[in-house]
């Protein structure tokens, strides 16, 4: 068996970003050892305030107990980019001091690292505003051989909601009250949908009992489902009104053509329940051979290659958040073949997501949360 090093726990790689920070930027933005001795007690606070909301996560609560949640993880995203940033202003300083004069470059040290902290507090607050209000998105999909019939077909998506720490039943009442009012034919959920168990957010994914749309509410699993109790919120989730599709498909009627909507597990279903393995061949299994659309619903882009071969012609996801705010963004693509907005390929299109709500940091800078209605239209022909 592997023997696992002790300081590739997240716990302990998310103690050195305060402790680069504070090794690089504390010097400069100091004064004698009273001061240093100041911001390391700070910076050490912080510490412990990200460890407990990393930790606990509480999911319930007020008072006391919420304001040290939503303070834990606004430090959380406040330090993940200062981190970021600090590296950048230790690279621009290492070219100044190469290219110019040293006393030139020495004078750069202190104002970079106000600015560099300024930024990031700017950032961090605008993202805060950002991650409450999530814009509305429109997206026209081309859909080869579509019937005229099904032109203007709509879907409201919402994806990636993460009811739990942060996101309570005033945010999820509004969602919903948005997208009803789009009047889209079918609403799409794809998952992520919660951070907590069905005993701790039942109240508070209760508005979600309001969404309606004339052919229907579907829902697919997301990996956090499956962190959270799968089996119990897909229970809670019908209950609620929506349909959960796992590995199956229904066929939507509208304007005399038919479209088959489709939904698998997540990709990583399997990890969790063997007996849950994503699969887009099964979920297509018996639909009718002439219907006008083949959309699949699922919550990982990564689902995509298996889709295409399956012989859908519209792939909807979720899952990456866009990156959710700067710099990570510039990241994602590491990890996932697409990583927001429409794709449009030779057999299949993926419109991903940037997520309605977030998780973990509530910071949308630079990356919008969204609500998605998307409509197809005939593809021209190439």
């Amino acid at each position: 068996m592997a023997v696992r090093s002790p300081f590739l726990n997240p716990f302990w790689l998310l103690l050195s970003m305060p402790g680069y920070i504070g090794w690089r930027l504390l010097p400069p933005l100091t004064h004698g050892p009273l001061g240093f001795g100041v911001g390391v007690v700070l910076l050490l606070g912080v510490c412990l305030l990200i460890l407990r909301s990393v930790r606990l996560r509480a999911v319930s609560g007020s008072g006391v107990t919420a304001l040290l949640t939503w303070s834990g993880l606004i430090a959380m995203g406040f330090f993940s980019s200062l981190f970021v940033a600090t590296l950048l202003r230790d690279l621009v300083l290492v070219g100044a001091y190469l290219l110019l004069p040293p006393a030139r470059a020495a004078a750069w040290v202190v104002p970079s690292a106000i600015a560099v902290l300024a930024l990031t507090a700017a950032s961090c607050m605008l993202g805060l505003l950002r991650a409450r209000h999530p814009r509305l998105v429109e997206v026209a999909v081309p859909i080869r051989g579509l019937p005229l019939s099904l032109s203007g077909f709509s879907i409201a998506q919402i994806s990636d909601l993460h009811v739990g720490p942060t996101i309570r039943r005033g945010f999820v009442a509004r969602i919903v009250a948005r997208v009803n009012r789009l009047e889209a034919d079918v609403i799409a959920v794809t998952g992520d949908l919660v951070d907590g168990t069905v005993g701790q957010l039942q109240a508070e994914t209760a508005p979600l009992a309001g969404l309606h749309a004339p052919l229907g509410v579907y829902f697919v699993t997301g990996n956090h489902e499956y962190y959270s109790g799968e089996r119990e919120w897909t229970r809670e989730i019908t209950r609620l009104g929506l349909s959960v599709l796992k590995n199956e498909h229904v066929v939507l009627r509208h304007g005399g053509a038919e479209i088959v909507l489709a939904g698998v597990t997540d990709y990583s279903a399997h990890h969790f329940d063997p007996g849950q393995r994503s699969d887009p061949v099964a979920a297509l299994r018996g639909a009718p051979a002439g219907a006008g659309a083949r959309i699949l619903l699922a919550h990982q882009p990564n689902s995509a290659a298996a889709a295409a071969e399956a012989g859908f012609d519209l792939q909807i996801s979720g899952h990456t958040h866009g990156g959710q705010f700067l710099p990570w963004n510039f990241f994602v693509g590491f990890f996932q073949p697409f990583t927001a907005g429409l794709y449009r390929g030779p057999v299949l299109s993926v419109y991903v997501s940037r997520g309605t709500g977030y998780w973990g940091p509530p910071n949308r800078f630079g990356v919008a949360g969204e609500i998605t209605r998307l409509r197809l239209v005939p593809a021209a022909d190439r």
